[in-house]
């Protein structure tokens, strides 16, 4: 009888200590990965994904181009020119902001 509450006594220490231990955080490590953020033409890509052919084409042009938009009014609002602009625009799109097809 000692033997069979000694264990129901073990397994509810564990029972309260695990998901104590499961919510500490690991220390970040220096080889951590950080999370990239997605580009606008990684996301105009995941959105055009179920179309195929025409449609695909169309929608994925109207994407690029309203992004490339988008990154040239916060270039315009952030007062980059030049070819500041032209580099911050690609980085922005995410590549040369020409449809890949």
């Amino acid at each position: 009888m000692k033997s069979t509450s000694a264990a129901v006594a073990a397994s509810l220490v564990c029972l309260i200590v695990a998901p104590v231990l499961a919510q500490t955080t690991p220390s970040a490590s220096p080889t951590a990965t950080v999370p990239v953020p997605a580009t606008k033409r990684v996301t105009c890509l995941a959105t055009t994904a179920s179309l195929k052919g025409q449609d695909k084409r169309d929608q994925l042009q109207l994407c690029l181009a309203q992004a490339r938009l988008d990154c040239l009014k916060q270039a315009i609002d952030q007062k980059i020119v030049g070819e500041s602009r032209k580099s911050f625009i690609k980085t922005c799109v995410g590549g040369d902001a020409t449809e890949p097809q």
